[in-house]
């Protein structure tokens, strides 16, 4: 069943609009109850937190009737294998990053963080006021299931590394943790990428079975304890701008809810993508402080290593828009979306940002 941008919750500006609608009012006496598996470690509590925030709006919003119950990572599946397990109906829902099944599809990677890309905002924009939902919702339909947007960590760091880097030839042999799309386009500059769970990333750090690793930013890095075992933690976080979480949810479980019921889900996920996305912005802020007076060396990309990577990602793009008509499709879409909110974010909140910042210090 396809979730149109008619039928979706813009992230803020409608949460009250549903609740006015014909459907949301509608009252049912119907009892339901869900799993939702989490691809987050129960410790990561504004990743996991979301999918408890979903399943509290929900039973406030149907008066207990639709009990979410969250699973942490590795309680019922392992955190990479979410999609599976909604597909399969072994769980009626799971919330996770679409970037851990790019294996599967590629273009799955536009409706979560692609290099170079959509800030938060943009992003919201292409899904709903240009064709990004219609056209992601054609791939998720071919897994049998629904995705409603459900979190947003907004801009990300670009990784914890053990040595400085000062050249493209740095990232020759380096083992990282990387997800996602972000994993082939650092293969073009020999890096090694390893995708590796967030609970199970510290240990390979700390054993050397990596040199390097990226998760979100220094709120959930702090919690993961990188810092204790990497010194150089680099910015800017050109590889994830953005990076989205769905609610994945099975299409029989989904079309056996009462309408009233998928409205309020609607509704609970917009709120946890709004409520994420809060929280990481007021948390980072803060965290980044706390690593740097640590030791943590806070570094800057050279130049002629962030031209590389964004070389390197449109290399990977074409390679897999050659490979595949979908993932063309999709690419050709959004490249014209992307230049479009470039040069607009480029005149005005850019400049801006950057003019009070520079007149505060």
């Amino acid at each position: 069943m396809r979730i149109t941008r008619r039928k979706a919750l813009p992230a803020i500006a409608s949460l009250g609009a549903v609740a006015a609608s014909p459907a949301f009012g509608q009252q049912t006496n119907e009892n339901v109850k869900w799993r939702l598996t989490s691809s987050f470690p129960k410790s990561l509590d504004t990743l996991y937190g979301v999918s408890v925030t979903i399943a509290k709006v929900v039973g406030e919003m149907t008066d207990g009737k639709f009990v979410l119950t969250p699973f942490g990572a590795g309680e019922i599946v392992p955190g990479l294998q979410v999609l599976d397990a909604v597909a399969n109906n072994t769980v009626e829902c799971g919330h996770t990053y679409t970037g851990y099944y790019i294996g599967k599809n590629p273009a799955l990677i536009f409706d979560g963080s692609l290099p170079f890309g959509l800030t938060p905002r943009m992003q919201n924009a292409w899904m709903m006021f240009g064709d990004g939902r219609k056209l992601m919702d054609e791939i998720y339909d071919s897994f049998n299931v629904v995705a409603l947007p459900a979190g947003q960590t907004g801009g990300q760091m670009f990784g914890w590394f053990r040595k400085e880097l000062k050249s493209v030839k740095d990232f020759e042999g380096l083992k990282m943790r990387t997800a996602g799309f972000g994993g082939k386009v650092m293969a073009k500059l020999g890096v090694i990428p390893q995708q590796i769970a967030g609970g199970d990333i510290h240990p390979a750090l700390e054993r050397g079975t990596i040199d390097a690793c990226e998760w979100v930013g220094p709120y959930d890095d702090e919690k993961l304890g990188f810092n204790k075992v990497a010194k150089f933690y680099y910015t800017p976080g050109v590889m994830e701008l953005e990076a989205v979480n769905q609610l994945m949810i099975g299409k029989q479980a989904w079309s056996s809810l009462p309408p009233r019921y998928q409205q309020i889900l609607r509704y609970a996920c917009a709120y946890g993508m709004m409520d994420m996305l809060a929280a990481y912005d007021a948390k980072n802020a803060e965290a980044i402080a706390r690593v740097v007076a640590g030791g943590a060396v806070l570094s800057v990309l050279p130049d002629d290593v962030v031209k590389a990577l964004r070389a390197a990602l449109e290399t990977v793009l074409d390679e897999e828009a050659a490979a595949s008509p979908q993932f063309k499709k999709v690419l050709t879409d959004w490249r014209a979306f992307r230049a479009n909110q470039h040069r607009w974010f480029s005149i005005a909140d850019t400049r801006a940002e950057l003019a009070v910042y520079r007149s505060a210090s």
